[in-house]
């Protein structure tokens, strides 16, 4: 049923959407139904496809990178406040500052669409693994930080065996929310960057269609779009459950 429920909304849905096409006779170029974005996607697969693939590395890479930086900010801020108390700023000025704002200037700075929208892509995906990381370490048990302290444990010692494991499922469902967000930032910076030619991203073909008004290849990019953040949060779910499910109540009752 967990699966079961799901599909059966999405196909009311589309099958809701293709009725309503067919009933108004609503012209493709302003909605196209769900079997014209299907066809129009397979006639024009080759070019989705490599601009898709495109998009998926920079939201990987940008991802990882946040991952790195993110969890290795957190482990400093956890270490020591001294740190955490002069940098925090700066880390909250990189999230509340719009990416649509800075994408310009760090095209100027870098001169590549392509290292835009990486960096794009990571400051947007960097402050929930930050933050959702570093409540994970802050959250281990205060009878097990005083027992590490009654062992004279090291920094590392508590960081390694007592920090990190409390830290994980905050870890995870920051994974969850930075892994759509990178997708998301990359779209965004391709959109401000104006990235165009064969080596680019879907935001490009979106663009490109918008402008021929090829409203159906508009939509068949946007859900290539759409079923990548799919996949994305999907499989952190898996890896979630994967990991958690032995040990940890969230997902014990799953």
């Amino acid at each position: 049923m967990r699966w079961l429920l799901p599909l059966l909304a999405v196909l009311l849905f589309l099958g809701g959407w293709e009725a309503a096409v067919a009933w108004w006779e609503i012209p493709p170029y302003l909605l196209p139904a769900p079997s014209r974005v299907l066809v129009t996607l397979w006639d024009n697969l080759g070019s989705l496809m490599a601009s898709w693939w495109v998009t998926l590395r920079i939201t990987l890479m940008a991802l990882a990178l946040a991952c790195v930086g993110g969890v290795g900010v957190a482990a400093v801020f956890a270490l020591s406040r001294w740190v955490e108390w002069s940098l925090t700023p700066f880390a909250v000025v990189l999230q509340v500052t719009p990416v649509i704002a800075v994408a310009p200037l760090i095209m100027i700075l870098t001169d590549s669409a392509t290292a835009t929208v990486l960096i794009c892509a990571f400051i947007v995906a960097f402050f929930p693994l930050l933050a959702n990381t570093l409540t994970g370490l802050r959250s281990a048990d205060a009878g097990l930080r005083e027992l590490f302290r009654l062992y004279h444990a090291s920094r590392w010692q508590t960081l390694r065996f007592l920090l990190v494991p409390s830290a994980l499922p905050y870890f995870l469902s920051g994974l969850k929310i930075a892994g759509g967000l990178s997708l998301i930032g990359a779209v965004v910076a391709e959109f401000t960057a104006g990235a165009a030619g064969r080596n680019t991203g879907l935001a490009s073909r979106i663009l490109e269609a918008a402008f021929r008004t090829e409203i159906p290849k508009m939509f068949a990019a946007l859900l290539l779009v759409s079923l990548t953040g799919v996949l994305i949060h999907a499989f952190f779910e898996w890896l979630s459950r994967r990991l958690l499910r032995g040990w940890h109540d969230s997902e014990r009752g799953r």
